[in-house]
């Protein structure tokens, strides 16, 4: 069988620079390209060892974790020994999660080209069947894709869980939870009264809450123009606020002054001393993940309480 040893080593050249990138953007960590080359070709000339008689050493555990070892500080260098860890340890996850990847969808669907040249993933010899070179060069690209999306996402996910709050309001006696989700794009006050305004979605619960609620969550301009009626206890508590939203200068929105509003974040629970809410029908979070959007200066005007009495769940 013929091997083509410059197509190898190029294609080695190309993975190793593409997983170094890769673990860079994880990082967040600036790099310039020369680098990134240099790092690659330190880790394909691990191919070039192969043929030589140094074969032997070239394969050996200790000769791969040191080539990794000078790949990454090619691309990123050595500031303090956490750094360089760090660095490490996210370049063996990146390449254990696209060969991982293209491992197990060889397998899963049972790829099988029957062409004459053929590589094993990463150009390691002796763990399983050979990967086509067709499969190698299509799922790559593919599964570099979709670690770095999904991985993009799963920050995401985080930066989300960490703005999440636990919200208690409590209106006319009857209690409510929700999640609620900490946005410092929130700057919507009363104008007269300075109060801050938080945004609650009541989409698919409206059993749950009273009917001059579901009123004002549905058709807020009716109530505004006075085509429609709420009840004299709700329009004591009702506030008429202007707000800015996309495609529209100004926009009136009804929002309540409720009796008492909770927050609650890492088992402790506090009150906001000011605060009004707005019902509306717009989910506000398309995996449900939270309900409501809470105005950051809630969190500043606040008192802590030991317990809440009688609070249950809507």
């Amino acid at each position: 069988m013929e091997v083509y040893l410059d197509i190898i080593w190029a294609l080695n050249l190309l993975f190793d620079s593409l997983l170094l990138y890769l673990t860079a953007i994880l990082l967040k960590r600036d790099i310039k390209l020369w680098r990134l080359f240099v790092g690659g070709l330190i880790g394909s000339s691990i191919i070039l060892l192969s043929l030589t008689p140094l074969s032997t050493f070239s394969s050996h555990p200790f000769a791969k974790l040191l080539f990794s070892i000078l790949m990454v500080l090619a691309v990123f260098g050595f500031k303090r020994f956490r750094y360089f860890i760090k660095g490490l340890m996210t370049f063996y996850l990146t390449t254990f999660l696209i060969g991982g990847t293209l491992i197990g969808v060889h397998y899963f669907i049972k790829f099988d080209f029957q062409l004459s040249s053929s590589v094993m993933l990463a150009s390691v010899n002796g763990f399983g069947d050979p990967i086509s070179w067709l499969f190698v060069l299509l799922g790559f690209p593919l599964a570099w894709h979709f670690s770095k999306r999904h991985m993009d996402s799963l920050e995401m996910t985080k930066i989300q869980y960490d703005s999440l709050i636990k919200v208690i309001v409590s209106i006319n006696g009857e209690v409510f939870n929700f999640n609620g989700l900490i946005d410092s794009g929130n700057q919507l006050y009363d104008p007269i009264t300075k109060m801050p305004v938080m945004f609650i979605s009541i989409k698919d619960r409206e059993a749950e809450f009273s009917e001059d609620i579901v009123k004002m969550a549905r058709n807020p301009e009716s109530i505004i123009l006075g085509e429609a009626s709420i009840s004299p206890e709700w329009e004591n508590k009702m506030r008429i606020v202007p707000c800015k939203v996309v495609g529209q200068d100004h926009q009136l929105i009804i929002a309540i002054k409720p009796d008492q509003i909770i927050l609650e974040k890492d088992n402790v629970q506090t009150y906001a001393d000011k605060g009004l809410v707005s019902f509306s029908m717009q989910q506000l979070s398309a995996d449900d993940a939270f309900q409501c959007i809470v105005h950051p200066k809630m969190l500043t005007a606040t008192k802590k309480v030991s317990s809440v009495a009688n609070v249950k769940h809507a």
